[in-house]
């Protein structure tokens, strides 16, 4: 099983450019990321700065998010908003380009909350026309575009809160390289039984997220069965970067002794 950090949940206790080289030092060789600037389109010395950063600390980033919005104030994502729109599609190319100077190969696209006064299906069309330009960004640099389902427990407002919600819209967009970001905390929220997911569709995973649940902790700090989890991922044939995206208890370089137990 390969896993990677994500250096906005993990690490956070540092500074943003010391973050993958702490990584590193706990013993992993990749990294994962939301979009981790205020503004869509950073000075390249912003962008630079985190290249290096990455690079230097002998680490990979194996997942980017494109710009979500004001995640700390609610927002989770501007695909289907047309007050958000514009600024996703700035996004798109930088995003994209900094992921293929990386050697990133995933990238998610967050869908984005209802809007009031608009209809799911104007908001739809909206998400499934910036999902196809983000898709054709992607392929260019040879990577894939996911859909994430959130939980409605923590994302009131964010309307993709299933696998088959968030199947609907891969379906929907005619590209070839858009999948499934597996996140297995908010499916389980959401009281949807993983391990027969894995097992009907790990096909359609283009990336795994994991955290326990409740509390959004470790693996093992939680009623999720992750030994049985880790070995159906295993035996299923995903053979993608399993995304660390928990809330550590204490210092996040003492949260990893769960891969020993």
């Amino acid at each position: 099983m390969k896993f990677d950090v994500n250096l906005s949940i993990l690490f956070t206790e540092l500074p943003l450019l010391e973050r993958p080289a702490a990584a590193a030092k706990a013993g992993f060789d990749a990294v994962e990321l939301w979009w981790p600037f205020a503004a869509p389109c950073p000075a390249d010395r912003e962008l630079d700065a985190l290249r290096r950063a990455i690079e230097e600390a002998g680490v990979r980033l194996v997942g980017l998010n494109f710009d979500a919005g004001d995640m700390a104030a609610g927002e989770r994502g501007l695909l289907s908003r047309p007050d958000g729109s514009a600024r996703f599609q700035a996004n798109v190319e930088v995003a994209a380009g900094l992921a293929g100077a990386l050697g990133c190969r995933v990238l998610n696209a967050l869908y984005g909350n209802a809007v009031a006064g608009l209809s799911p299906e104007a908001q739809r069309e909206l998400a499934l026309s910036n999902l196809s330009l983000a898709a054709k960004a992607a392929a260019g640099v040879g990577a894939t575009v996911v859909v994430e389902a959130l939980n409605s427990h923590e994302s009131p407002d964010y309307p993709i809160t299933s696998s088959d919600a968030a199947f609907e819209v891969i379906d929907q967009v005619d590209a070839g390289n858009v999948a499934f970001l597996a996140d297995l905390y908010h499916l389980h929220r959401m009281g949807e039984d993983v391990l027969t997911l894995i097992d009907t569709s790990v096909h359609r995973f283009g990336h795994v997220q994991i955290a326990d649940a409740p509390g959004r902790g470790r693996p093992g700090s939680g009623a999720m069965p992750y030994d049985q989890i880790f070995e159906r991922l295993e035996t299923s044939g995903y053979r993608g970067h399993v995304g660390l995206e928990y809330r550590p208890a204490g210092p996040s370089a003492e949260s990893f002794g769960w891969r020993n137990a």
